[in-house]
């Protein structure tokens, strides 16, 4: 076992976006081999949300480098900020997002309510009216946006013309697509903090080589958390979409979410709030409407906050079919994607 043995096993390890080794990226430093222990540090130009996966990856290339030896491996993760990278960054971000027209969080106050579902639904409806449309799958603890448009395999390239890495979105169905899904297998977690989770989030959005977007959608988490308030402070929204389904215990948290946005430091406009699961339509019966979770909850909300409702979304198993199966129901001709195609002009309406 000696350096140079190590720092080729490290070579095969690559940075899941930039997609270059660590060695060559300059990352690895001060490789030690001594008393059985190898030693070495990680040193990155600035906070990167994926050092912890690459130390782990690190740690698994020299085992399997030296199958059956008995050593222990230490690694110091380092961030190296220095000024000028610093500040390219910053502008790489305004660049990113230079010819981006509006920038609209689709958010929930909980979990459930089929946010993700009328994210991509939309996206897809204003692309089919002509727009140009990107969506920022910004869940990073669950992605769902890869499976719901059958992307989930797919790989982003890197694009360093521009002397900066710019990721490249998955197109399909006339939209960029851009998740942290595609850099993490289907079946793996994100254990990440807060900030870590926030630092990836930006990535997602600044460091996309986006070109010229009507509309650039960001599918938020649920809740109202750091990663809201990280992204609502550093990125230009123009406006939040609220989504919840009729029942009482939903309506409750979209208050919380109304009032996030409209709070003195963060004032980003509430465009509209989308009642999702209106009522269940069976297929057999396509007239008939069931108010499972209860009738015009969301449209009395939305009168309460002096905001516009957006659309009305009824519960059809062709959108549960459509989503599971990667092929968006707002593609189709059939009356189950009026719904979507109506939520997007009165969006277009709202903003003009």
């Amino acid at each position: 076992m000696d350096k140079n043995r190590i720092e080729a096993a490290l070579m095969g390890v690559m940075h899941p976006v930039r997609e270059k080794d660590v060695v060559s990226l300059g990352i690895v430093e001060d490789i030690k081999v001594e008393d059985g222990k190898v030693r070495f540090k990680l040193v990155f130009p600035s906070p990167d949300p994926f050092s912890s996966s690459i130390k782990k990856s690190c740690e698994e290339a020299i085992r399997n480098a030296f199958p059956g030896e008995d050593f222990k491996i230490s690694i110091m993760e380092l961030v190296r900020e220095r000024k000028i990278e610093k500040r390219l960054n910053m502008e790489l971000g305004h660049d990113a997002l230079a010819n981006v027209g509006h920038i609209i969080a689709i958010a929930s106050g909980k979990g459930g309510v089929g946010k993700s579902t009328v994210a991509v639904n939309l996206a897809v409806a204003l692309a089919r009216a002509g727009y140009k449309v990107g969506l920022t799958d910004a869940d990073v603890y669950g992605p769902s946006v890869p499976k719901m448009t059958a992307t989930e395999y797919e790989k982003p390239l890197v694009d360093d013309s521009s002397g900066k890495d710019m990721i490249i979105p998955i197109e399909k169905y006339g939209v960029k697509w851009m998740s942290i899904g595609y850099f993490a297998g289907p079946s793996q977690p994100l254990i990440w903090r807060g900030p870590m989770a926030s630092n990836a989030l930006k990535q997602m959005i600044l460091q996309v080589k986006w070109g010229e977007l009507d509309f650039l959608l960001i599918d938020l988490p649920p809740g109202t958390g750091d990663i809201h308030i990280s992204l609502v402070h550093d990125i230009p929204l123009s406006g939040a979409i609220i989504v919840s389904t009729p029942q009482a215990v939903a309506l409750a948290d979209v208050e919380k979410g109304v009032n996030m946005f409209r709070q003195k430091d963060i004032n980003k406009p509430v465009l509209g709030l989308v009642e999702n699961m209106a009522w269940f339509t069976p297929e057999e019966l396509p007239d008939n409407k069931y108010y499972i979770f209860g009738k015009d909850g969301g449209k009395r909300m939305a009168e309460k906050f002096g905001i516009p409702l957006l659309g009305q979304i009824p519960i059809v198993q062709s959108i549960r079919e459509s989503g599971d199966i990667g092929e968006p129901v707002a593609l189709s001709d059939k009356p189950d994607s009026v719904a979507f195609m109506k939520l997007a002009s009165n969006l277009i309406k709202v903003l003009e």
